[in-house]
């Protein structure tokens, strides 16, 4: 008797957990191939240079941080192109070297392979938060920084980068061609470069609600403001991004053969929905209460400030600029210790202005101020606007008030106030080409100031241009001694230059 003995066959069964590991695996995969792509290698080579380069030296030192967090959002665009480009050829790879029937006989499905791809943008936008980071914590370090940044305004770069990695992978599921990347990276620079453009010479771009819905939102022009004035929907801007990230990434994977999944269809309608949410919410308009709160700053600074009294005067700023009070002292000490007469001990209200009645990215000059001894300084410190504020500060030392010194001072007073201003700075001379219109040492121009600008004639320009070639304590001698004279009304350039034993000019002082 015999037996036939057969073997039974092993029953193969597929854990449940399995294929999503294996998503992750590829997408980590992917990740760290997308990482090594050459256009993304130079793109990150680019921005971390451009963050290098920029960030020593930016906003002359002293940065608002509300600005800052916006200036964030630039760079990560060259990463964003770079990453749509590179992992829509990631996802054509298969069609190009004719192995995607290879893929039929594993346990990932096509829709899940899509699905990786998606993911492996995310440790590339990570990067791109941490350059951000880098960039925005470098700033906020610096002894000059002031206010607050907004979380929603610092995730828009790596959100950018995020909906451009989606949007790569969505553009090869539509179209298996590696030329459709290249021709959408220039017609997104070319849109780019229209809402560039349109933003610029509009002046009106904040009731335009249309502008959040592209992944960067530009104000162009203007200074610093308070934070909560800037009226910015930026965490529904930031929402409204993650959403369409996600819905165009979903879309993908519903293309990618996940047309029949249940769980990819309910996310798609969810996010789809949260986009919309956050489209409709960030497109409302600057809200009334900013609007209001706007006009207060504007109208009526002295109920929005906060006071300290530095050296017997008084310094008035925005809470966010209160640490700038003793930056703005030295430099009255420094202009006031040049005067004589009751000048040198005279009291000063120093007070900042802003306006932005007329949207964040308006320039309206500020009106001179006619009430005695204030000086206006505005939001921005550095560079030029230290030069600029110390003429604003004698000009009233010798004039009384703000509206006289930028009225029509045709007189030799303009002398007096344009050495007192710039003497005491480290590059007098250099100091007049910077706050002058022209950038010139010579002939009549425009002096920029925080407030509407003065005027100085040739001659005027003649005579404080050899003041500043003298020995600085030889002048302040003669300028003391000659105080009254120096400052009295409607004395003459000839005058004032003869005073301090300089050539007087042979023209005769004029209005402009």
């Amino acid at each position: 008797m015999s037996a036939v003995m057969e073997t039974a066959p092993t029953v193969v069964r597929a854990e449940p957990g399995r294929p999503w590991r294996a998503v992750t695996d590829l997408a980590l995969f992917e990740a760290r191939r997308l990482l090594t792509r050459i256009p993304v290698l130079f793109a990150f080579l680019v921005y971390v240079a451009w963050i290098v380069w920029r960030t020593p030296d930016s906003y002359d030192g002293y940065p608002a941080l509300q600005d800052v967090d916006r200036a964030t959002q630039g760079g990560p665009v060259l990463v964003g192109f770079a990453v749509l480009l590179s992992v829509n050829h990631a996802v054509l790879r298969a069609k190009r070297r004719d192995t995607e029937r290879h893929f039929a006989v594993l346990v990932v499905q096509p829709w899940r392979r899509t699905a990786a791809h998606v993911l492996s943008v995310v440790p590339v936008a990570a990067v791109v938060a941490s350059c951000v980071a880098l960039q925005f914590t470098w700033e906020a370090l610096k002894p000059g920084a002031v206010g607050r940044g907004s979380v929603g305004e610092l995730l828009v770069g790596p959100l950018t980068v995020l909906l451009f990695g989606a949007a790569g992978v969505l553009l090869a599921r539509l179209v298996a061609s590696v030329a459709a990347a290249p021709l959408l990276i220039v017609f997104s620079l070319f849109l780019f470069t229209f809402v560039f453009s349109a933003s610029s010479s509009s002046s009106g771009t904040e009731e335009d609600g249309t502008r959040w819905l592209y992944p960067m939102t530009i104000e162009v022009g203007g200074n610093a403001v308070p934070s909560d004035l800037l009226g910015r929907p930026a965490a529904w801007h930031a929402l409204y991004l993650l959403a369409l990230a996600l819905t165009v990434g979903l879309l993908a994977v519903l293309l990618g053969g996940g047309l029949r999944i249940r769980t990819v269809q309910g996310a798609l309608v969810g996010m789809l929905a949260v986009t919309v949410l956050g489209a409709s919410a960030q497109m409302t308009g600057v809200p009334a209460a900013t609007i209001a709160a706007r006009e207060r700053a504007s109208a009526t600074p002295q109920k929005e400030q906060t006071c300290v009294e530095r050296d017997k005067s008084t310094y008035c700023a925005f809470p966010e600029w209160s640490p700038r009070a003793g930056t703005w002292a030295d430099t009255v000490k420094r202009v006031q210790s040049l005067t004589g007469g009751t000048a040198h001990d005279q009291k000063l209200l120093v007070r900042q202005r802003i306006e932005v009645r007329y949207g964040l990215g308006s320039d309206s000059t500020l009106d001179p101020s006619a009430t005695p001894h204030q000086v206006t300084v505005g939001t921005d410190w550095g560079g030029n606007r230290v030069p600029e504020f110390s003429v604003a500060v004698a000009g009233v030392l010798v004039t009384g008030d703000e509206k006289t010194a930028t009225g029509d001072l045709c007189d030799g007073r303009m002398v007096t106030i344009m050495w007192l201003g710039l003497a005491g700075r480290p590059d007098p001379v250099g100091d007049l080409a910077r706050v002058r219109l022209d950038d010139g040492t010579s002939g009549s121009s425009l002096v920029i100031s925080p407030t509407e600008p003065l005027y100085m004639t040739g001659g005027q320009t003649s005579v404080v241009r050899q003041l500043l070639d003298q020995p600085r304590q030889t002048v302040a001698a003669k300028m003391t001694s000659h105080w009254a004279e120096l400052t009295a009304p409607k004395v003459t350039t000839a005058q004032v230059a003869r005073l301090l034993g300089v050539e007087a000019p042979k023209e005769a002082d004029k209005c402009l």
